[in-house]
């Protein structure tokens, strides 16, 4: 992963999104910054080609070429039409008589000058993440003395602070995200290959012909590409989970099946005594027809780290799409009311997770960033059951997927054993359930062709937490 963070400095940025701010007829400025901006500024950072002083360049040529990244900013921005005002143009001859000054500026001319639009987000921090291999250490540094250099992105009046990292910083806020999906709502303007050339003759140009040399001279710079923004009513619901609460004690990753169990049964009750009878979507009963989706309860382990063991330290209640939001309102006090889970040797206390969760919250496994990352490729902790007794292919897995509200996979891998530290394998008899026909079970790696929010579980188990993925990156 590589990720770029933009700290507007004066939490403002002024940018002209398509070179019609000179018209005065532009009343949306450009938000979020789009990367060709970014690029264009790193660019500037350092130059390119014999005009480069820290770096030697080939870091441009590797950058113009990646992916579209997921951009992390402010969904409702304030927008201010800056309003229109004279400045005084500089001294030349053949002034005509109406356009003197004849106060403080003798023999000066007056231009027009229309700033466009001014972009005032709640949150100053713009992050852009592209879900790429780590790049050699030598381009790595050349950005990095770049994004130092940068001062300011769109006009010199929104200075910024640059940051780079092969770490998904922390955010705040998950769902003031923009994804690149191209049945979406927005259009955002990328880099792609050959857009450092063009940049090259528009200043050899500029050089000779100075300011007249403007950026609509150059059509073929970037390319505009769909993005699916968070006030996008196309933007799926997948649910949600309504609470986040962590365990007094860890328990092994192997009572999975009784930890979730228990849950179930705790929240159900809790749900009576508060309200009345549970709702369907709750218990899954009732349900006459087919295709209907249901709570899942989840055991969190610890997974994905060298010194993971696989031990559940949370659990978690998540509602499907479309649920009524008294329900999930309801569900969630009741889930929250759950102090302690007591079963068969199994008995340990449960206390709500601190909100709003942040990286320092621990233990980790119970923390919400965890499993809500964004990512392509996700990796099972707990291995998924098998909706079928029949061989899995890339078909399969694409219907599991369907079932789960996940869009089609483009690649798979699957092994009966772990295929990443601290995943749980399990015996037949820790998955199956008492009077139920046996399913096989996998572990299963699975990538997308565009970055999935999660939570992402797959399988027949997804109720009581089998086949819940962590991202492999």
């Amino acid at each position: 992963m590589l990720a770029i963070s933009v700290e507007l400095l004066h939490s403002t940025f002024r940018g002209d999104p398509n070179g019609t701010a000179n018209t005065g007829r532009l009343s949306q400025g450009e938000w979020p910054p789009s990367p060709l901006r970014l690029f264009s500024a790193l660019v500037a950072a350092d130059g390119s080609r014999k005009n480069c002083w820290a770096t030697d360049g080939s870091e441009l040529h590797w950058l113009e070429q990646l992916p579209p990244p997921v951009i992390y900013a402010d969904s409702r921005p304030s927008h201010q039409i800056i309003a229109p005002r004279y400045v005084v143009r500089y001294r030349h001859t053949g002034v005509s008589k109406e356009m003197k000054h004849q106060q403080e500026y003798i023999n000066r001319g007056s231009a027009l000058v229309r700033p466009g639009v001014r972009v005032s987000p709640r949150n100053p921090c713009i992050i852009y993440l592209w879900d790429v291999k780590q790049p050699d250490t030598s381009i790595l540094n050349a950005l990095r003395r770049r994004a130092s250099r940068v001062g300011y992105l769109g006009a010199s009046d929104s200075p910024v602070r640059l940051r780079l990292s092969l770490e998904e910083p922390a955010i705040d806020d998950k769902t003031n995200v923009f994804v690149p999906d191209r049945a979406g709502d927005t259009v955002i303007n990328i880099t792609k290959p050959g857009d450092l050339k063009i940049l090259d003759r528009m200043y050899d140009i500029w050089c000779k012909e100075g300011a007249s040399v403007s950026r609509s001279q150059f059509p073929a710079l970037g390319d505009g590409f769909r993005y699916r923004s968070p006030i996008s009513s196309k933007t799926p619901d997948q649910g949600k989970v309504v609470a986040w609460m962590r365990l007094g004690a860890a328990i092994s990753g192997r009572r999975i099946s009784a930890v979730t169990h228990l849950f179930k049964q705790s929240v159900l009750s809790q749900y009576q005594r508060l309200y009345d009878e549970p709702p369907q979507v709750l218990h899954g009963h009732g349900f006459l027809d087919k295709g209907y989706e249901i709570a899942r309860y989840l055991a969190l382990p610890d997974v994905g780290y060298p010194t993971s063991k696989g031990r559940i330290h949370g659990i978690a209640l998540w509602m499907p799409p479309k649920s009524c939001p008294i329900e999930c309102e309801r569900s969630r006090n009741a889930a929250l009311a759950v102090r302690r889970i007591t079963g068969t040797m199994l008995n340990v206390s449960v206390v709500p997770h601190p909100e709003p969760h942040t990286r320092d919250d621990r233990p980790i496994a119970a923390n919400s960033w965890r499993w809500l990352k964004l990512s392509k490729e996700w990796v099972t902790a707990f291995p998924a059951i098998h909706e079928r007794r029949r061989t899995i292919d890339l078909g399969e897995i694409a219907r599991w997927c369907r079932h789960a509200g996940l869009p089609e996979p483009i690649d798979f891998r699957s092994s009966r054993t772990p295929l990443i530290s601290g995943a749980v394998d399990l015996a037949p008899v820790e998955i199956n359930r008492p009077n139920k026909p046996a399913l096989p079970y996998s572990h299963i790696w699975i990538r997308f062709a565009q970055p999935v929010h999660g939570p992402v579980l797959i399988g027949s188990g997804r109720q009581r937490g089998f086949g819940l993925c962590i991202p492999s990156k």
